[in-house]
């Protein structure tokens, strides 16, 4: 369980908050500079040096959360898969170079899904369900982004397509992170425990 791990620093109030204003602060730039972010989603699949920078960021967090998890029966291998993720860091960086940055927001999307869904477990009003329902779509679209990259570069050719597709996404973005706020701070309010 790492439910303990995340809840001592975040309430869900604040992760309301900080969700919230990340999905309208991306959201807007998506909608304000159009053609800027279009043309870097595009190049996103295949951005070997962000994937290299993304995926140093999951390896250190997974080396950390090894520490911090009970792994219960599993406790015995917590020395060599701390051993093993810098190996294995090194051998995705030379030896997967297709769609690396895919794989490395896929991995990224499955780590952060984690605490959200921690923080919102259990708790009293429905409307929290904001937060699982969009760590699902992430946990959904990274296993595949995963698991087949190039499907990432479909989805971006999707979004991409039309501009009214585009600012439809961009709007819809805007109001989810407008009404996780709202909820934040009309409904979650501080954390109990």
């Amino acid at each position: 369980m790492t439910r303990h791990i995340y809840t001592q620093f975040f309430s869900l109030q604040l992760i309301g908050i900080i969700l919230g204003l990340i999905l309208v602060i991306l959201h807007l730039i998506a909608f304000s500079k159009r053609e800027s972010v279009m043309d870097f989603l595009k190049r996103l699949p295949r951005n070997k040096g962000l994937g290299i920078v993304i995926l140093a960021i999951d390896c250190i967090w997974s080396f950390w959360l090894i520490g911090e998890v009970d792994l219960g029966e599993f406790q015995k291998w917590e020395n060599p898969i701390r051993f093993g993720l810098p190996i294995g860091f090194i051998c995705f960086v030379f030896w997967v170079d297709e769609f690396l940055a895919v794989r490395a927001v896929g991995i990224f999307l499955l780590l952060l899904a984690c605490p959200l869904l921690d923080v919102a477990f259990l708790q009293e009003p429905i409307t929290r369900l904001l937060i699982p329902i969009l760590c699902y779509v992430w946990i959904f679209l990274s296993l595949f982004w995963i698991g087949m990259p190039y499907l990432m570069r479909d989805h971006i050719s999707w979004a991409t397509k039309t501009n009214g597709r585009w600012m439809g996404l961009c709007f819809g973005g805007i109001v989810y992170g407008v009404v996780m706020i709202i909820c934040a701070f009309a409904f979650w309010g501080v954390d109990k425990g």
